[in-house]
């Protein structure tokens, strides 16, 4: 499909432009597999994720908040929530680039569907989704899209879109067909507050679940058939977290009573729960413990004051996993009773690619990472780390967790055993957050100001390094 040439039209609420550039074509591509984009304020900067020299500068209209790919690596999505606008660039033909207007309408979201020509954008107040074709340069608007936790989601395959609606009081969820954007089912939901929707990896069943006042998870089919509801317990805070397996067999639901319970895809009944207990006594259980290892000391090479790389007490001081002898007490958090939002229950849980390991945080034991057997449906291993569990993210190709804690480390696990990598480089690295490469061989690190890239050990024995810092993410 060819993205829009000039356009001249104006709408009454909204306007979309494009420059009169040609359409992009298959010359010059440059493969998402070496591609890597950040933004530095009102800059957008593609650089090669191999070498992270520069390939491509782009400059936006005002500060940008929000960059996303489109699904075929050919164009990167620029939102400026503040402006109300939508900047798209083009990787083939950097002279090629289209500007969406919402007008007086505002904009809080932005993003592509999954055949990387249209762009979904949220207005203010979510009174509006407003569907932008790059094609036809036609418009669509979805009316009362609901403001909740996840609200919008894609089938896998790019066929069908389910959105989560609010209108006169009641919860609906609208199913439409990606093609022509037209309504295939429109149903409402038993729900008091309807918090998120997902679709199985399958396409086949979407999960819609109730806000953390009422545990109710519902399975609906694609044609609108509610195939069964699931009520753990009543009277107390609900669900806090929800993740499908990639084979759409096992759903798993993570509660604010610390519990997750897996649900099977043949008569949606709960087939285990697992409990986060703050001892382990099970010899079974291997418990990784970090622990900081001193560098040698050197007489006659000390320097006062300590050099600024080295102020940190986490971030400079290298760590290894010790192996703990059971049993272990693990730190726990004590929530606040007189504040909202208390940190307690499963605040995180993912299923690794090839379905047999699940890992969780415990939002009241913030510093552990516990993985599930799903095979045999029990505790494997605990990671109890020095600080505090930020995120965790499994490789998208094979059962490899990345960790990060806010310091100057990243951690990675397997069923081999655990390592934990010192970023190198002066000053203080925090890292905030992980992203993987869809391959699987590389991983982003991202701190506040800076990120860097770390090329995992591969069969040929590549040993593992680490890019230089770029600008800010």
């Amino acid at each position: 499909p060819r993205p829009p040439g000039n356009n001249n039209s104006v709408r009454k609420h909204s306007r979309v432009a494009a420059a009169s550039h040609p359409a992009p074509g298959p010359r010059g591509r440059i493969p998402f597999r070496v591609a890597q984009a950040s933004c530095v304020q009102y800059r957008l900067v593609v650089r090669d994720a191999n070498t992270l020299q520069i390939c491509q500068l782009y400059t936006c209209l005002d500060q940008i908040q929000h960059i996303e790919w489109s699904a075929d690596s050919l164009f990167i999505l620029c939102a400026l929530y503040k402006r109300g606008l939508v900047q798209v660039w083009s990787l083939e033909q950097p002279e090629w680039h289209c500007k969406i207007d919402e007008g007086s309408a505002g904009l809080v979201a932005s993003c592509w569907s999954p055949d990387g020509r249209h762009i979904l954008n949220t207005t203010e107040f979510h009174l509006r989704i407003t569907v932008w074709s790059l094609c036809t340069k036609s418009v669509s608007y979805i009316k009362y899209p609901k403001a909740c936790q996840q609200g919008i989601t894609f089938t896998r395959d790019g066929r069908y879109l389910a959105l989560a609606e609010r209108r006169d009081c009641k919860d609906y969820v609208s199913i439409l067909v990606c093609s022509d954007w037209q309504l295939l089912r429109h149903f409402d939901t038993d729900t008091q507050d309807l918090a998120g929707i997902e679709w199985a990896p399958n396409g086949c069943v979407l999960a819609a679940w109730d806000s953390c006042l009422e545990y109710k998870i519902l399975l609906y089919s694609l044609d609108g058939r509610l195939l069964s509801t699931f009520c753990a317990y009543e009277w107390s805070l609900g669900i806090k977290s929800v993740a499908w397996s990639p084979s759409s067999q096992f759903l798993a639901v993570g509660s604010y009573d610390g519990k997750v319970r897996i649900l099977n895809h043949v008569t949606w009944k709960m087939i285990t729960e697992f409990g986060h207990p703050t001892t382990i006594n099970n010899p079974k259980i291997v418990v990784y413990k970090e622990a900081e290892k001193s560098p040698p000391l050197v007489l006659g090479r000390l320097a006062f004051p300590p050099p600024r790389a080295a102020a940190g007490p986490l971030s400079s001081t290298e760590s290894e996993y010790e192996v703990a002898s059971v049993p272990v007490s693990l730190q726990t958090l004590k929530p606040a009773a007189d504040r909202a939002n208390p940190r307690i229950g499963i605040g995180a849980l993912a299923f690794s690619p090839d379905n047999c390991f699940l890992a969780t945080r415990s939002d009241s034991v913030p510093t552990a990472v516990w993985i599930w057997d799903i095979q045999k449906l029990r505790l494997l291993a605990v990671l109890e780390q020095l600080s505090a569990v930020r995120c965790f993210q499994w490789d998208p190709r094979q059962a490899r967790l990345a960790i990060c804690t806010g310091g100057g480390k990243v951690y990675l696990w397997s069923p081999a055993g655990c390592v934990s990598v010192q970023v190198p480089g002066e000053g203080d690295f925090q890292v905030l957050s992980v992203c993987w490469h869809p391959s699987g061989d590389s991983l982003a690190l991202l701190s506040k100001d800076h990120f860097c890239l770390c090329f995992l050990e591969t069969e040929q024995g590549v040993g593992t390094a680490f890019g230089q810092r770029g600008d800010h993410t």
